[in-house]
Protein backbone atom coordinates (compact mmCIF):
# COMPACT_ATOMS: atom_id res chain seq x y z
CA UNK A 1 0.00 0.00 0.00
CA UNK A 2 1.38 3.37 -0.99
CA UNK A 3 1.73 6.17 1.54
CA UNK A 4 -1.42 8.27 1.44
CA UNK A 5 -1.85 11.94 2.31
CA UNK A 6 -4.45 12.96 4.88
CA UNK A 7 -6.67 14.28 2.07
CA UNK A 8 -6.38 10.98 0.18
CA UNK A 9 -7.22 8.99 3.32
CA UNK A 10 -10.30 11.11 3.95
CA UNK A 11 -11.34 10.90 0.28
CA UNK A 12 -11.02 7.10 0.25
CA UNK A 13 -12.96 6.84 3.52
CA UNK A 14 -15.80 8.95 2.13
CA UNK A 15 -15.85 6.91 -1.06
CA UNK A 16 -15.88 3.67 0.93
CA UNK A 17 -18.72 4.94 3.14
CA UNK A 18 -20.81 5.84 0.09
CA UNK A 19 -19.90 3.45 -2.72
CA UNK A 20 -17.93 0.70 -1.04
CA UNK A 21 -18.20 -2.47 0.95
CA UNK A 22 -16.13 -4.19 3.62
CA UNK A 23 -16.83 -7.86 4.17
CA UNK A 24 -15.44 -11.33 4.79
CA UNK A 25 -16.85 -14.55 3.37
CA UNK A 26 -16.23 -18.14 4.28
CA UNK A 27 -16.04 -20.07 1.03
CA UNK A 28 -16.35 -23.86 1.15
CA UNK A 29 -13.05 -25.39 0.07
CA UNK A 30 -12.13 -28.97 0.99
CA UNK A 31 -8.43 -28.28 0.37
CA UNK A 32 -8.26 -26.04 3.46
CA UNK A 33 -7.56 -27.50 6.90
CA UNK A 34 -10.98 -26.49 8.24
CA UNK A 35 -12.73 -26.90 4.85
CA UNK A 36 -13.41 -23.18 4.41
CA UNK A 37 -11.38 -20.35 2.94
CA UNK A 38 -11.53 -17.01 4.75
CA UNK A 39 -11.92 -14.41 1.98
CA UNK A 40 -11.73 -10.76 3.13
CA UNK A 41 -12.49 -7.94 0.69
CA UNK A 42 -12.82 -4.22 0.38
CA UNK A 43 -14.74 -3.30 -2.77
CA UNK A 44 -15.55 0.06 -4.35
CA UNK A 45 -18.30 0.37 -6.98
CA UNK A 46 -18.79 2.91 -9.75
CA UNK A 47 -20.52 3.29 -13.08
CA UNK A 48 -18.33 2.41 -16.07
CA UNK A 49 -18.66 6.06 -17.12
CA UNK A 50 -16.65 6.99 -14.00
CA UNK A 51 -14.08 4.18 -14.23
CA UNK A 52 -11.28 6.75 -14.01
CA UNK A 53 -12.17 7.40 -10.35
CA UNK A 54 -11.53 3.75 -9.47
CA UNK A 55 -8.36 3.77 -11.56
CA UNK A 56 -7.24 6.75 -9.47
CA UNK A 57 -7.95 4.87 -6.23
CA UNK A 58 -6.02 1.87 -7.50
CA UNK A 59 -3.11 4.07 -8.52
CA UNK A 60 -2.82 5.90 -5.18
CA UNK A 61 -3.20 2.75 -3.08
CA UNK A 62 -1.08 0.49 -5.27
CA UNK A 63 -3.33 -2.46 -4.47
CA UNK A 64 -6.19 -4.51 -5.87
CA UNK A 65 -7.72 -4.95 -9.30
CA UNK A 66 -10.58 -3.60 -11.42
CA UNK A 67 -13.36 -5.72 -12.89
CA UNK A 68 -16.04 -4.68 -15.38
CA UNK A 69 -19.43 -6.18 -14.63
CA UNK A 70 -22.11 -6.85 -17.23
CA UNK A 71 -24.45 -4.30 -15.61
CA UNK A 72 -22.17 -1.32 -16.49
CA UNK A 73 -20.63 -1.22 -13.03
CA UNK A 74 -16.90 -1.35 -12.34
CA UNK A 75 -15.64 -2.96 -9.14
CA UNK A 76 -12.32 -2.12 -7.56
CA UNK A 77 -11.44 -5.00 -5.22
CA UNK A 78 -8.71 -5.25 -2.61
CA UNK A 79 -8.42 -8.79 -1.31
CA UNK A 80 -4.94 -9.28 0.09
CA UNK A 81 -4.79 -9.14 3.87
CA UNK A 82 -1.87 -6.73 4.25
CA UNK A 83 -3.38 -4.18 1.85
CA UNK A 84 -6.75 -4.45 3.59
CA UNK A 85 -5.18 -3.87 7.01
CA UNK A 86 -3.17 -0.92 5.72
CA UNK A 87 -6.16 0.69 4.03
CA UNK A 88 -8.38 0.29 7.07
CA UNK A 89 -5.76 1.70 9.41
CA UNK A 90 -5.24 4.66 7.07
CA UNK A 91 -8.94 5.46 6.69
CA UNK A 92 -10.43 4.42 10.05
CA UNK A 93 -10.35 7.92 11.61
CA UNK A 94 -12.34 9.26 8.65
CA UNK A 95 -14.90 6.46 8.25
CA UNK A 96 -18.42 7.05 9.47
CA UNK A 97 -20.88 4.51 8.04
CA UNK A 98 -18.38 1.67 7.66
CA UNK A 99 -16.41 2.19 10.88
CA UNK A 100 -17.96 -0.87 12.61
CA UNK A 101 -17.26 -3.08 9.57
CA UNK A 102 -13.66 -1.83 9.46
CA UNK A 103 -13.09 -2.59 13.13
CA UNK A 104 -14.70 -6.00 12.76
CA UNK A 105 -12.50 -6.74 9.75
CA UNK A 106 -9.34 -5.94 11.74
CA UNK A 107 -10.56 -8.13 14.61
CA UNK A 108 -11.25 -11.03 12.24
CA UNK A 109 -7.88 -10.72 10.52
CA UNK A 110 -6.10 -10.72 13.90
CA UNK A 111 -8.08 -13.75 15.07
CA UNK A 112 -7.47 -15.60 11.80
CA UNK A 113 -3.70 -15.41 12.38
CA UNK A 114 -3.98 -17.18 15.74
CA UNK A 115 -6.30 -20.09 14.81
CA UNK A 116 -4.92 -23.36 16.18
CA UNK A 117 -8.04 -25.48 16.74
CA UNK A 118 -11.35 -26.27 15.06
CA UNK A 119 -13.19 -24.65 17.99
CA UNK A 120 -11.26 -21.41 17.39
CA UNK A 121 -12.13 -21.60 13.70
CA UNK A 122 -15.82 -21.91 14.59
CA UNK A 123 -15.50 -18.81 16.80
CA UNK A 124 -14.01 -17.04 13.79
CA UNK A 125 -16.95 -18.20 11.63
CA UNK A 126 -19.45 -16.71 14.09
CA UNK A 127 -17.46 -13.48 14.13
CA UNK A 128 -17.64 -13.41 10.32
CA UNK A 129 -21.40 -13.95 10.56
CA UNK A 130 -21.65 -10.54 12.26
CA UNK A 131 -21.21 -8.91 8.85
CA UNK A 132 -24.75 -10.10 8.15
CA UNK A 133 -26.07 -7.61 10.71
CA UNK A 134 -23.78 -4.77 9.60
CA UNK A 135 -24.10 -4.95 5.81
CA UNK A 136 -27.06 -4.68 3.46
CA UNK A 137 -26.62 -8.12 1.92
CA UNK A 138 -29.65 -9.90 0.54
CA UNK A 139 -27.87 -13.22 0.00
CA UNK A 140 -25.69 -13.42 3.10
CA UNK A 141 -26.00 -16.73 4.88
CA UNK A 142 -24.85 -17.16 8.45
CA UNK A 143 -22.64 -20.21 8.39
CA UNK A 144 -21.04 -20.46 11.82
CA UNK A 145 -23.38 -23.30 12.74
CA UNK A 146 -22.84 -25.14 9.46
CA UNK A 147 -19.06 -24.79 9.83
CA UNK A 148 -19.38 -26.44 13.24
CA UNK A 149 -21.48 -29.30 11.82
CA UNK A 150 -19.02 -29.85 8.95
CA UNK A 151 -15.99 -29.92 11.23
CA UNK A 152 -17.73 -32.29 13.65
CA UNK A 153 -18.76 -34.61 10.79
CA UNK A 154 -15.16 -34.74 9.56
CA UNK A 155 -13.85 -35.54 13.04
CA UNK A 156 -11.99 -32.23 13.38
CA UNK A 157 -14.05 -31.13 16.38
CA UNK A 158 -14.10 -33.11 19.57
CA UNK A 159 -17.46 -33.27 21.37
Amino acid sequence: MHKLSIAQRAYIAGFLDGDGSIYVRLKPNKTYHYFYQVAPNIVFFQSKKERRVLEYLQRITGAGYLRDRKDNIVEYTIGDVESIKSLIKATLPYLYLKKRQAKLMLKILRKKQSIKTAAQFIELAFLIDQFGQLNYSKRRVNIGTSVGRALKAEGKLTP
